[in-house]
This record gives C-alpha cells, structure tokens and sequence, in this order.
C-alpha cells in the first residue's frame, strides 16, 4: 500500500507564486467569482479576504487535490514528486489529471516520461484557438523541475563521459509558434478573458525584436566614437544609408559570390571533357550496325537469342546512345561557348 502524502511547504508555496494573490473577489467570464489563491468555490461578489484567509482557503482547495493524487496514483511517490503533482492537479483539474497521460505514465512506473509529459499542458482557449501562455510554459518548467528532483542528491553525469546530443524525437516540445505574452491584473471587480484583464501584450509596448535592437545599439554607441555613434541609423526600423554607386556595387559583389558558388558546383561535373560522350556515340554506332546485322544478314532463327526482335532491339539501343551522346556533346558546346 503507498503511503500517503499530504502537500509540503514548498507545494503551497509554488502554487502561491504562480496563482497570485487576489484580496477582493473578481467575477469569471462564466460567471463564477474567484478570490485568494485562484479559490472559487466559496467565492462571493463583494468578499474580502487577508493574506491567512487567502492561505486557509488554499489548504482547503489542497483537500480535495491532495486526497485524488493519492487515491489515482500506484507508484510509490517521493515528496518532491507528489509537490509537483500538487501543484500540477491544483492548475489542471482533477478531471483533467484522472485522464492525463501524466497519471497514466506514473501508474506505468515511467516517472521520467511523466515529468516530461507535463509540459505538455500549456496552451489556453483564446478566441476559439488554443494557444500556448508562456506563464504556463514556465509553470510547468518549474513543476517538471521539481517532480524530477530526487530527495537524496542528483546523480553525478559529467560531461567528459556523457556528451549530450539532440533528441530528435521530443522536437514538438518546442512550441511552433511564440508563446502569447500575459499580463495578470489581481485587482478589480471582474476577470476577463485573455484578451482584456489578463490580456495579450498592448501594442505601444515594445516588442522582444525591438528592444534586442536597442540594446545592441546601446552597446554600439558605448563601444564606437562619438563621431561613428552620430552617424548610427535609428535602431528601429532599420532603413538603408548606402549612396547608390556604393549600394550598387555591394549588390553586384554579392551577386558575383553566389553566382561563383554556383557555378563552381554546377560546372564541376562538367570538366571531365567530351571523351566520355564520344565513346558512348562509338559504342551507340556498334550496337546500332550489329542489330542491323543481326536482323538482315545473318538471318538466325529459333529461340529468342535466333530471333530478329533481338537485332532490333540493339539498334533501337544504339540509336538512344548515338542520341544521348550527340544531345550532350551539343549542351557541352554550347555551354562551353556562353562562359567564352
């Protein structure tokens, strides 16, 4: 039977972090109230709590996630790992977790996949899409930093012996696009969607292109004279300063450095001359008299190898040599003729 485990300082305290905490009660878009912790249960219009109700409210919520990590889980849990879930379950729901691969890797005994598949929990609804929070990303950083932490001592994994390489199988860990960007408000009287309290980044703001351009022309202007600091172009947008014989000529030096490379490459099979394409011509031309021969003249007969079909056969063959020969003997020359 596996003990039970009840949820350490260091759960609370991650889960308060993360939720935030909300002293007057706020109204959901569905119509439910929240208040303290991300409590919603006993959340009432006009309610205030102190930082302790807050705290009371939390333990009470922990009861019922507490009591399903224990009764859903097989695997013998260490503390760190039954934390993490704490806060995990808390964030999910518990009928979200009874059904989550998590739980399904943990009964299986795979705690190392189960760490890793809760990252997979980091999108939200936001206008009919879903869309990954990067509050979430961190979240459940965090959360697989924790459950894959063991109680007595990491285990030692030096470089020098274990070179770390790409996995290429956990490629979709990376979210394909860029994460939205949030900005919590735990004030107020109601709790919008993403898109208005808890909204997506405001557009004056500047975004993370334009501040790395600002501050790579601070580092510049510290590092330059203040005579090369004057003539810098704005950070951003950045617009062109090149006169236009001087812009003209750069264009055209880049144009010749790729048109070299690709020539190098395109003509490089091409040096081996036309002795090639002369014999193949030779043999098209023996094989093409041959056929002819052993279809008109020789006259054999019996079995297939007796068979005229068979001298047609090697003069339709030497045709398409003597052909193939003549068609890139005349690309030849005439590429030879352009480069002259």
């Amino acid at each position: 039977m596996t003990p039970r485990h009840r949820a350490s300082p260091a759960a609370i305290a991650l889960i308060k972090r993360f939720e935030g905490l909300r002293l007057a009660a706020a109204q959901l878009d569905d119509g439910r109230w929240t208040i303290g912790y991300g409590h919603t249960r006993s959340a009432r219009g006009g309610a205030e709590v102190t930082e302790a109700d807050a705290e009371a409210l939390l333990a009470y919520d922990l009861i019922e996630v507490q009591a399903a990590i224990n009764d859903l889980t097989y695997t013998p849990l260490t503390q760190n790992q039954f934390d993490a879930l704490a806060s995990f379950v808390s964030n999910i729901g518990v009928e979200a977790f009874r059904h989550s691969s998590v739980l399904r890797r943990i009964n299986e005994g795979a705690l190392l996949q189960a760490g890793c598949a809760m990252e997979m929990w980091r999108k939200a609804e936001f206008e009919g899409e879903r869309i990954v929070i990067d509050a979430l990303v961190r979240r459940r950083a965090t959360e697989k930093a924790l459950f894959l932490t063991p109680e007595d001592g990491f285990v030692a994994a030096p470089s020098a012996i274990l070179q770390p390489m790409m996995d290429l199988d956990v490629g979709a860990a990376v979210p394909r696009v860029r994460q939205t960007e949030l900005k919590s408000s735990l004030s107020g009287a109601s709790v919008g969607g993403i898109g208005s309290q808890l909204g997506i980044r405001v557009e004056d703001s500047p975004s993370p292109s334009e501040r790395a351009a600002a501050s790579v022309t601070a580092r510049l202007r510290a590092i330059l004279p203040e005579e090369a600091a004057a003539n810098e172009p704005e950070p951003f947008p950045v617009t062109p300063t090149l006169a236009e014989p001087a812009r003209a000529e750069a264009a055209e030096a880049a144009r010749a450095s790729v048109r070299s490379i690709f020539d190098q490459t395109r003509d490089e099979p091409e040096r081996a001359g036309i002795g090639p394409l002369v014999i193949l011509g030779l043999i098209g031309l023996a094989l093409f008299a041959g056929g002819l021969y052993w279809a008109f003249v020789s006259r054999p007969s019996g079995g297939l190898i007796g068979s005229p079909i068979l001298g047609f056969a090697l003069g339709f063959l030497g045709i398409v040599c003597v052909g193939s020969a003549a068609y890139f003997l005349v690309e030849r020359l005439g590429g030879d003729s352009d480069q002259g």
